[in-house]
């Protein structure tokens, strides 16, 4: 039986107040701290199959860090608050995925077993939702419940996953981009093409993304290659070895998923390949300490989506379609688009982020322009083989 949020007030606010102190989002263990109060509230919590809202309706919803707009004054996020309101369902919302491989790990037993994983609905980027989709260990989306979805999915997103044409599986939450961030003090000229990150006095103080796809989506294209086509054991060992050169020479030294911020607030990192939402929010936290920019050569773009895994319940499944097609509502997306600075899968978006924040209407990193396009790459489609020969390449250099 899953174990939900208290029913008892005096116990369910106790629990609310550890949870506001925990969920401080300058904690350099942000995703930890979050995490553990998520657990510390389950372990309050009485076998259950409602929760904390007058009608007993609550489902958790597993995310990644930065990627939901969190209000300071309040201690919790606007929009789920919204759609709490509007329903009456409880959102236990809680920032447990730092990169797809481990947070994979965490779960891929019970999903193996069909068995319920401590989360309704999880947002994992879309190659790792494929291996989910592929294994059928996730469940189809009723689309009667989400009209919204119907309605106001960007066109390219419906047959962007190719294991997944319809999208009957998966949903896109954000279309996260990477690209280089570099501290602007340290590094006055910037980081403008690959080598630069090879610089002598960036000696052990360069980090890269522990997802493949990302980094060596911007190697391949800092190499002259277009990594959404076109290339093959050729290409990716040459991107390979760039790799192994910097690791081994001592060059490049943090090699993180999420986490990764916290060694660029710390200073060990000086320049790194990173995800734009991610530098935008520190900024907007802590001043104007990086540059963030998609370079020339390119940047990647990906799809972070919702699916539910089985061993979420009818009852539960039903509620995730639900604040699914609440959030695809153009108006309330603008909200979300304004916090997290990624370009969102909803149409109409950008005409509703002129009411939420008029400053953001015309963001690149939120509405990529015609040649802003020209330089975000998706990751091509890799065969089984080919996904687990690289995947093990990967890793093996990355010493991990």
């Amino acid at each position: 039986m899953v174990n939900r949020m208290p029913e008892d007030p005096i116990v369910r606010d106790l629990v609310g107040m550890i949870r506001r102190q925990q969920f401080n989002r300058r904690q350099l263990l942000r995703g930890a701290a979050v995490a553990g109060a998520g657990a510390g509230a389950l372990g309050l919590a009485s076998c259950s199959t409602g929760g904390g809202s007058g009608s007993g309706q609550s489902l958790i919803w597993g995310n990644w860090t930065y990627y939901l707009d969190y209000n300071e004054e309040t201690g919790s996020f606007d929009s789920i608050d919204m759609f709490t309101e509007e329903t009456g369902t409880e959102v236990q919302y809680i920032e447990d995925i730092d990169d797809n491989n481990t947070f994979y790990g965490k779960i891929k037993d019970q999903l193996a077993l069909d068995k319920y994983t401590g989360y309704d609905t999880i947002t994992m980027t879309d190659w790792m939702n494929a291996r989910l989709i592929s294994a059928n260990q996730v469940q189809a989306f009723d689309y009667a419940n989400m009209p919204n979805v119907t309605a106001n999915m960007v066109d390219a997103q419906w047959d962007a996953l190719d294991v997944d044409l319809g999208r009957k599986y998966s949903v896109p939450w954000q279309l996260p981009a990477s690209g280089w961030v570099w501290n602007t003090e340290a590094v006055p000229g910037g980081i403008k093409v690959l080598e630069d990150f090879m610089r002598p006095e960036l000696h052990g103080k360069v980090g890269v993304l522990s997802e493949m796809r990302d980094t060596m989506g911007m190697i391949l294209a800092g190499l002259g290659y277009d990594p959404s086509v076109g290339w093959g054991d050729k290409e990716f060992d040459e991107a390979l070895a760039w790799l192994d050169d910097g690791i081994q020479s001592g060059q490049i030294k943090n090699i993180k998923g999420n986490s990764y911020t916290q060694d660029l607030q710390r200073g060990d990192t000086l320049a790194a390949m990173a995800w734009t939402g991610d530098v935008i929010m520190m900024n907007a936290e802590e001043g104007n300490q990086w540059t963030m920019e998609v370079p020339q050569s390119g940047g990647m773009i990906a799809a972070d989506s919702f699916t539910i895994p089985n061993g979420t319940d009818a009852v539960e499944k039903a509620l995730v379609e639900e604040m699914i097609n609440f959030y695809y509502q153009p108006e309330v997306m603008a909200m979300v688009a304004d916090y997290v600075t990624f370009v969102p899968p909803v149409k109409g978006t950008q005409e509703a982020m002129m009411d939420v924040n008029p400053e953001n209407a015309d963001n690149p990193l939120i509405f990529p322009t015609e040649e802003d396009w020209k330089h975000l790459y998706s990751f091509r489609s890799l065969t089984a083989e080919e996904d687990q020969r690289y995947s093990t390449a990967f890793q093996s250099v990355l010493g991990l």
